[in-house]
């Protein structure tokens, strides 16, 4: 027969090693917002792409169900601290969207129906990295986790991934979004915990 110590509680569960410092597992899928859920219909839903001289690109909600579509598993992570992993989404890679874009800008900023904005560097948006979302565990995506669809950068803090996105404009400069210039870091590396300024 086994002895224990006082206090013993069996085995730690070992940390995963794919949880960024700083954060928490949830199998919940927390919603955060700043504002009202704006409810957009699909017939009126629009995305454009506006490059950096103001020429315009725009597809509609047919038209980006009609471009090739991708089925995409990634763990996401909050810069509340919550990390959620294997999340399953469907939607349009920006690779398909900015394919036949000639750009010399370096930056892009996401705008959301509700005038939420958000900066990244163009190069999280290609390659694979990021989407439009718009289905989210075999359903449509719900207007409360940004559905008809929102941006999808999952290797960001998810405050990148704007919700009710309506637009993409390329810029030469990085210009800062909505939670940017109220605190939040230009990037939002969760594995370098870039939060806040200075982070």
């Amino acid at each position: 027969m086994a002895t224990f110590s006082p206090g013993f509680g069996g085995r730690r569960r070992a940390a995963r090693d794919d949880l960024p410092p700083g954060q928490y597992e949830t199998h919940d899928f927390p919603v955060l917002s700043y504002g009202p859920t704006p409810h957009v219909p699909r017939d009126t839903w629009q995305f454009t792409l506006t490059d950096e001289n103001g020429a315009r690109r725009s597809w509609s909600w047919q038209e980006l169900l009609d471009l090739p579509q991708e089925d995409i598993t990634v763990d996401i992570h909050c810069v509340t601290k919550w990390s959620k992993f294997a999340t399953s989404w469907r939607g349009v890679s920006l690779d398909v969207l900015l394919d036949d874009v000639e750009t010399s800008a370096d930056f892009a900023v996401a705008h959301s129906y509700g005038g939420y904005t958000t900066n990244l560097p163009l190069d999280d948006l290609l390659d694979g990295k990021a989407w439009i979302a718009h289905g989210y565990d075999g359903q449509d995506l719900e207007p409360e986790h940004g559905g008809p669809a929102r941006l999808l950068v999952p290797h960001l803090y998810f405050w990148k991934s704007a919700k009710w996105v309506d637009g993409l404009r390329l810029t030469t400069t990085d210009e800062p979004g909505f939670w940017e210039t109220n605190g939040y870091h230009a990037y939002g590396d969760p594995w370098r915990e870039q939060r806040y300024w200075g982070d």
